[in-house]
């Protein structure tokens, strides 16, 4: 008689858990037969196995019943008896007999074209790529092609948007400026030493995040992100982190913010804020910024191997960190079991991969016109304010700005680091609002942007430069094009002179230069080591107060400013005795 016909036969099927299983399931069913309360209310052998599988709703309304103490004692006992003798959660025992008892009913009641077990093209892909061996190697491979794509493909559409804007986009401003009568008062600064250059500096990258997003939605959308949960969930057990952990990390590569959230799958309260303390260290695409940045400034001919370091710092700064909270603030005797169901790979599409590119870099660039616009305009106010009544308002050295006393007062904290500027040092305050801000923040305070216009240049028309613009992306598109081999270490590119550094990229040297006694290199890979270990932004800070609590938000922000600092310090310190940058 197969399944079907007992279901219309009205025999009750049962599930065989095996002998020891049973005989504590009749026990706990002579206990329930015994109590008419109890037995009127819920059939015998389903509530025993419920008891047993320690199912916390049940048990509440059981014990609102009657002469229940007994049978209560009793189900708790058989728990411990039968984990004394599986060595595992009962749930977890008479879970597997049921998906055991379900794949035999399936054998016997299903049949197959072929008489061989099917393996798909998933299973084929899996074995590989959810190796044991395998698997953490491939995950990193992966990581690095991203982070080479974002770096080289990137490269020829940034070099446009920053033509785009130091050009014609500040020439157009500066004419209705000039045709406006406003020519050379404080509004021309505003516009130009202040939201051009905070805003602009920022919106250059929106390249690089767009490529960065777009390798991230082919991995998600094709199945390999569940696929890296799964492999990094064996490195997270073996160094004593909750495996479903990764889940959030993997979420915080894109914006800590929804990373806080997804720490809710987590049913473990102290794992869920463990989880939390480490998520922030995981690089949020608002830091990619400042990494293309410095790479270029400091390491131009490894720019994409130093940005995939970054992000690999900061994993093993989670997992370092893991493994010592987990065993010692965090230690518990418990650990969650981690079960996930990894989708089939799948060709992504074009809409799919567009959606999921574009609402992240929107959400960048809305931050472009909001915080970092509001943001830019009040440094450069405090740029514009003359310190001891030295010069007029808007037309000063911002060496004796109110912006520059300011920074000047905390730059010393920041002198062991490499990096004790006001200029540096006012850029990493700042840029505790949002992480581009330390981007718009030192094109402002360097004042690269006014230098660049005063600058003697031939007189263009509108379509002139309208002209210049669109054959320029055209130009930008094909070297983007050519510069996809580079991936795999083919250049197509003629052979040409190194590519000459911005203003910005020089000041920048020139200030870490000379703040550093001449190991700028040094002191520049300890100010990207602090921007990716110190508090995220004031968004994910808000976050993380509502998700864990005041305490532990505290905990988290007093937490990344000392490690910050003390890793950059050692950076610094043991990279100049061994003669290093």
């Amino acid at each position: 008689m197969s399944a079907h016909d007992l279901a219309y036969t009205g025999k009750l099927i049962l599930v065989d858990y095996g002998k020891e299983v049973e005989q504590e399931i009749a026990s706990l069913e002579g206990m329930i037969n015994k109590n008419e309360t109890v037995k009127q209310k819920y059939h015998s052998r389903w509530l025993a196995v419920k008891l047993l599988e320690d199912d916390q709703d049940v048990i509440t309304r059981v014990k609102k019943l009657a002469d229940v103490n007994a049978l209560v004692d009793q189900a708790q006992k058989s728990r411990n008896h039968l984990q004394s003798v599986y060595g595992d959660d009962v749930d977890v025992i008479i879970a597997d007999r049921r998906y055991g008892w379900i794949n035999g009913l399936v054998r016997e009641t299903v049949t197959r074209s072929s008489t061989q077990e099917r393996i798909t093209i998933s299973d084929k892909i899996d074995k590989v790529v959810t190796n044991r061996y395998l698997g953490i190697p491939i995950f990193l491979l992966m990581m690095w092609f991203v982070f080479k794509f974002t770096t080289d493909v990137a490269a020829p559409y940034l070099d446009w948007v920053d033509g785009t804007i130091s050009g014609p986009i500040t020439k157009w401003v500066l004419a209705l400026i000039n045709l406006a009568g406003l020519s050379g008062t404080w509004f021309e600064s505003l516009m130009v030493d202040g939201i051009i250059a905070g805003v602009g500096g920022v919106l250059v990258f929106v390249p690089v995040l767009m490529c960065l997003y777009l390798a991230l939605a082919i991995l998600e959308d094709s199945g390999y992100m569940a696929r890296a949960a799964f492999v990094m969930d064996r490195l997270m057990h073996v160094l004593g982190l909750h495996g479903k952990s990764f889940l959030p990390m993997i979420v915080g590569f894109g914006c800590t913010v929804p990373a806080f959230y997804a720490t809710r799958t987590l049913e473990n309260e102290r794992d869920r804020i463990l989880t939390g303390l480490l998520v922030p260290f995981m690089s949020c695409g608002a830091r990619l910024p400042v990494y293309v940045l410095f790479a270029a400034i400091f390491f131009p001919q490894n720019a994409g191997t130093m940005i995939f370091a970054m992000y690999l710092i900061g994993i093993a700064t989670a997992i370092l960190l893991g493994f010592l909270l987990k065993n010692t603030l965090f230690k518990t005797e418990t650990h969650g079991s981690f079960v996930m169901e990894l989708p089939p790979y799948r060709i992504p599409t074009l809409k799919g991969i567009w959606i999921n590119m574009w609402e992240r870099t929107s959400s960048f660039v809305r931050k472009a016109w909001t915080i970092i616009l509001g943001v830019s305009i009040v440094i450069w106010l405090l740029l514009a304010i003359p310190l001891n009544g030295s010069g007029q308002f808007a037309d000063i050295d911002v060496n004796h700005s109110a912006f520059a006393g300011a920074a000047n007062l905390i730059a010393p904290a920041f002198a062991p680091t490499g990096f004790g500027s006001w200029e540096s040092s006012g850029a990493i305050m700042t840029g505790i609002l949002a992480k581009e801000v330390v981007v718009s923040t030192m094109s402002q305070v360097y004042g690269v942007e006014g230098a660049e216009q005063e600058e003697a240049a031939e007189p263009t028309t509108f379509f002139e430069d309208l002209g210049e613009v669109v054959t320029s992306f055209a130009g930008a598109t094909v070297d983007t094009v050519k510069s996809i081999p580079l991936m795999v270490g083919i250049n197509l590119f003629e052979t040409e002179a190194e590519e000459e550094q911005t203003d910005l990229m020089v000041s920048i040297k020139q200030g870490f230069d000379a703040s550093s006694g001449g190991h700028g290199t040094l002191a520049g890979f300890a100010f990207m080591i602090f921007t990716l270990l110190y508090t995220p932004c004031m968004v994910a800070v808000a976050a993380e107060r509502q998700e864990f609590g005041s305490k532990w938000m505290w905990v988290s922000i007093i937490g990344q400013f000392a490690l910050a600092w003390l890793a950059a310090t050692l950076v610094f310190q043991v990279g100049k005795l061994l003669g290093l940058g």
